[in-house]
Parts: structure tokens; C-alpha cells; sequence
């Protein structure tokens, strides 16, 4: 017989050696929020789920157990054998712990496949992480790379962790890059997502003296900073960045590829179209509408961003500071690394 496990349970046994989490609650309860890592096997799809939720709510639960027990029995033989393939301990959870996870561990432990569940569901889970985050305890100083779009920061975020830094890539987690064009080309993350890769991140490196972290705003796409780590952010060593405007307009394209999606460049362009001078707004307009992207960067960088930029600057005076000129990103990833030598800690040896 299966055993349920409580989340604290779980986390021992991950610590012993490898342990596959599986959601078996549908693909959109899945892609919305889950345990990180975990991967999705589902007792029903979102079609068959919403024809369960309606039968229960609209029938009654007699009659909306059947027919799931019904959708479960013709696809027994995939769910089994997705199972097989699984070759750690495993552990099936649902959002409560509830029908799911219980139908899922007990047909898999007749099959002889031995599995625990996780007792409370992915609701416990959110429950330590909104726990864990509201401690505020996360010791390591932040450096934050700043400078105006296009100076290559994320890039230089990778090739740091590349070469075994600490990093968190708040942009990476949350989905989307911080401007109004951030999410084209990527998936959004929620709140509740963004907080639990956040807090394993933060987990991470809890013992470094210093994290490298990109400056954002407390807001990036749909999701936000918990303000103890914002605040954090704001009194961290500050490494500005400055490229050449061609060369940004360069990263830009390739960070964004706008030729792919140019609907939906036109469409972010117009939710700030009234904040630009009209005669620059319509320039940028026509360069998009012809596929001069370059040119519609250029002009995006120069006459919103950079002035947006500038003016938060100017906020934070008092901040330890150093600025890094360089000819690209190549160059600029150089300085920093030797930037880092001038104020090395032994956690960053």
C-alpha cells in the first residue's frame, strides 16, 4: 500500500538521492503552478476535467465520480506506462491530496509500482514557499548589473554563471524581459510559479556572501520581487554598463528577433505610442510597419528608454558604483570579471 508523506518527509528523501515528483492534475493546473522539477502525468486532460467539474457541480458528485472513473479506465494502459519509465523513487500529488493523487498511487501500487503521495498536495507546497519567502532571510549582498536596454546584461548574467558564479536570473524565472515588449517570444510565469523558483534559487545560494543579479524593477511582466528582496537590490554594488547605441541596437535584435512576431511589436508599441513626441511615435511606427526594425530600436532607445533609465538613475545616488565603458559585450563581460578581482571576497574565488 502506498504511504502519504508529509513535504518535509519528501525533502529528506531528495536529499538521499533522486526523486521524481508527478502531477497527475491536468495540463493547465500543471503549466499554472507546480513543484519545480516536477513532471506532468495526468489522471484527466483540461477538457476531460472541466466535463468532471460540470457534472459535480451541475448532477452531483455520484454521478461525476463515474464517469470519471469511466475517462480513467480507457486510459489506464498509457498511464501505467508513462509510470514505468520512471526509474527514481517517486512521489503523486494533486492540489490537496486529494481523489487524483489517491485513484493515481492506488491503481499504481496494484500494478506493483511503488510510489508515496504527497499528503496536503501542491497546496502545501505553496504554502511553504509563501512560508519560506515571508521570513526574509536571505544573507548574501547583491551585485547588480545595471545599465540601459540593450547593454547586454542577461548575456553577461549567463557567461558569470558559466563560469561559476552565483547568479539569479530574476528575468529568466518570471518569464518575460522586463520591458513592454518582455514577454514576445517567451512564457509568463505567475505569481505562484515565479515564488517557487524563486525560493529554490534563493535556497541556492543562501550561503555565498555575494549573488550577481540584473537590476530590475520590483515589477517584471506579470509577477513581483518580494519587497525585502527588492529593497536588497536597491542598496547592492551597482556595476553600470555602457555600449555603444549601435552596438545595443544589435543585442536588441537578437535578443528579440522582432521580424518573427512584428504584430506583436506593433501591438506593445502602442500601449506606450503616447508617451513619445508624436512626429518620433510615427517614425517608429512607420519603421515597424516596413520592417526597418533597426531603425525602430534605435529610435525606441533613444527617446524612451534611455530617458526612463536616466531618471531612475538619478534616484539612487548614494549607491556604491562603478561604470564599465566597452565596445560589446565581449568586452564588457572582461572589465567586469576584472572589476570582480579589485573587490574579491573569498566566496567569489
Amino acid at each position: 500500500m502506498f504511504r502519504d508523506l508529509m513535504l518535509e518527509d519528501i525533502f529528506a528523501l531528495q536529499e538521499k538521492g533522486p526523486h521524481t515528483f508527478i502531477d497527475v492534475r491536468s495540463p493547465k493546473e500543471f503549466k499554472e503552478a507546480t513543484i519545480p522539477g516536477s513532471i506532468n502525468i495526468p489522471v484527466f486532460d483540461d477538457e476531460e476535467r472541466a466535463e468532471i467539474g460540470t457534472l459535480y457541480k451541475q448532477v452531483g458528485q455520484e454521478v461525476a465520480k463515474e464517469r470519471g472513473l469511466a475517462i480513467f479506465a480507457k486510459k489506464l494502459p498509457n498511464f501505467i506506462s508513462a509510470f514505468k519509465n520512471i526509474e527514481t523513487p517517486m512521489t503523486v500529488f494533486c492540489w490537496r491530496g486529494g481523489m487524483r493523487s489517491k485513484t493515481a498511487a492506488t491503481v499504481l501500487d496494484l500494478m506493483g509500482i511503488h510510489t508515496t503521495r504527497l499528503n496536503g498536495g501542491v497546496r502545501s507546497y505553496r504554502q511553504w514557499v509563501v512560508h519560506e519567502l515571508e521570513k526574509e532571510d536571505f544573507s548574501p549582498d547583491f551585485i547588480v548589473l545595471n545599465g540601459n536596454t540593450g547593454t547586454g546584461k542577461t548575456e553577461i548574467l549567463k557567461r558569470l554563471a558559466d563560469n561559476g558564479y552565483p547568479v539569479i536570473d530574476f528575468e529568466n524565472i518570471a518569464g518575460h524581459r522586463g520591458s513592454i515588449f518582455g514577454q514576445i517570444g517567451l512564457e509568463p510565469s505567475n505569481q505562484k510559479k515565479f515564488d517557487s523558483l524563486l525560493i529554490h534559487e534563493l535556497e541556492r545560494f543562501k550561503t555565498e556572501s555575494h549573488v550577481f543579479i540584473e537590476g530590475e524593477s520590483r515589477r517584471i511582466g506579470k509577477v513581483s520581487l518580494p519587497q525585502y528582496i527588492y529593497d536588497k537590490k536597491e542598496s547592492g554594488m551597482q556595476i553600470v554598463i555602457h555600449l555603444p547605441l549601435a552596438e545595443r541596437v544589435k543585442i536588441v535584435l537578437a535578443d528579440y528577433e522582432p521580424w518573427n512576431n512584428p504584430e506583436r511589436f506593433k501591438e506593445a508599441f502602442q500601449l506606450i505610442e503616447r508617451r513619445l513626441h508624436t512626429p518620433i511615435a510615427k517614425l517608429i511606427e512607420t519603421y515597424l510597419d516596413n520592417g526597418e526594425f533597426g531603425l525602430a530600436v534605435e529610435l525606441l532607445l533613444e527617446h524612451y528608454y534611455d530617458p526612463r533609465y536616466r531618471h531612475s538613475g538619478d534616484k539612487n545616488t548614494d549607491l556604491q558604483k562603478v561604470d564599465i565603458e566597452a565596445k560589446n559585450v565581449e568586452d564588457a563581460f572582461k572589465k567586469i570579471l576584472q572589476t570582480i578581482e579589485r573587490i574579491k571576497t573569498p566566496s567569489l574565488s
